[in-house]
């Protein structure tokens, strides 16, 4: 196994930090006004995001700089770590409910997300696991029972909270490991239809998860209710036409659109900064994520590759889920825009994976 290392991917670099750039100035934009009635300071939110964005790229420098066959060494540990916050956050009186779901740990308005954290140590111990055994995976009960059943413990853990669209984001970005590490089609096939059947199982055993579907197929059959978040996305979308309506000029921030600043900011880009503006950031993340996938394809092991794949698809599954819910293609999730959408823990922490996705590119041949 060569050590010698080079320069990171400078393309990844560049696109995260335009990615960023334009997420904070996003941020301010979409939450100003919120924060101005909330908290009687319009810098509340974007003070916050520089905050943890500087945390974040400090942990990103870190990782860049570490050689990544560390975190096989401490993967296992990482993973219990997750299971036992995952357990701690379901606590009452330990965990703290927001948005209707008991998913964070932390004091007043400053808290962490355990299932964020879970993602990354999935796909971490995803990885070792499925380096070390990658003969075993084409078994289904010797290679492939084993990683679907921590993984399905865990989403398990997360539906408890309940927190759907975190659970979705680790189980994609967890099949991405499993299907890259050399997993039969015919089982991953089998499993999707047992997945889906088990999918349908939840959304009809809670009512205000069909309430979701139903909002999202006829969104104007309950425009103050269910279809209230699509349609006033919608709304946002629409006006903004090729060039939008200026930064700073949404109309939708007013209190009508909720969460401009977390799950819908994306609907304040394309109003404010049209098409181009949307275009663009689909662009930057097209790039990260083929940067991703081409440092995954030359890494130095299978340890590495895998881990890359990993990272590019928790990016990519929270990209495709949260544009899809914001122009009407999918129903609330409750997912935010990876690095351009406000959030302490999710922001900093994606920050250190793609510390670790440039170190492997580092080692790429």
């Amino acid at each position: 196994m060569s050590k010698a290392r080079s320069a990171p991917d400078v393309w990844m670099i560049v696109s995260i930090i335009l990615i960023l750039a334009i997420g904070l100035v996003m941020v301010y934009s979409a939450s100003a006004v919120l924060a101005f009635h909330e908290f009687g300071d319009k810098f509340f939110y974007v003070k916050r995001q520089l905050l943890f964005a500087g945390l974040g790229i400090g942990a990103m420098f870190v990782t860049m700089n570490t050689d990544f066959w560390i975190w096989k060494k401490w993967s296992k540990l990482a993973l219990i770590v997750c299971f036992a916050l995952l357990v701690i956050v379901l606590i009452p009186g330990i965990g703290v409910v927001r948005g209707g779901a008991r998913s964070w740990l932390g004091i007043s308005s400053f808290g962490i997300q355990p299932s964020e954290f879970m993602k990354l140590a999935m796909v971490l111990f995803m990885a070792k696991l499925l380096s070390e055994k990658q003969q075993a995976v084409t078994h289904f009960t010797k290679g492939l029972l084993p990683p679907l059943g921590i993984m399905g413990l865990a989403f398990g853990l997360i539906m408890l909270q309940p927190d759907l669209g975190s659970a979705a984001v680790m189980v994609g970005a967890s099949l991405l490991v499993i299907f890259t590490s050399g997993a039969r089609l015919a089982h991953l096939g089998s499993l999707a239809m047992i997945g889906v059947l088990g999918l349908v199982g939840l959304i009809l055993a809670a009512p205000y998860r069909m309430k979701r579907i139903t909002g999202f197929l006829d969104p104007w059959s309950d425009p103050l209710g269910t279809g209230y978040q699509i349609i006033q996305s919608l709304y946002a979308i629409g006006p903004g036409g090729l060039v939008g309506l200026g930064l700073g000029m949404s109309r939708q921030k007013y209190s009508y659109l909720p969460e401009p600043q977390t799950d819908f900011i994306f609907a304040i880009v394309a109003e404010e900064l049209g098409f181009i503006g949307g275009a663009a950031i689909i662009v930057l993340f097209g790039i990260l994520i083929w940067r991703g996938l081409r440092t995954a394809m030359a890494a130095p092991d299978t340890f590495g590759s895998l881990l890359a794949v990993g990272i590019v698809g928790i990016i990519a599954v929270q990209v495709f889920i949260n544009i899809g819910v914001v122009i009407g293609m999918m129903p609330v999730t409750g997912i935010t825009l990876p690095l351009v959408s406000y959030g302490g823990s999710s922001l900093t922490l994606l920050l250190t994976a793609l510390g670790i996705l440039l170190n492997i590119s580092r080692y790429s041949r």
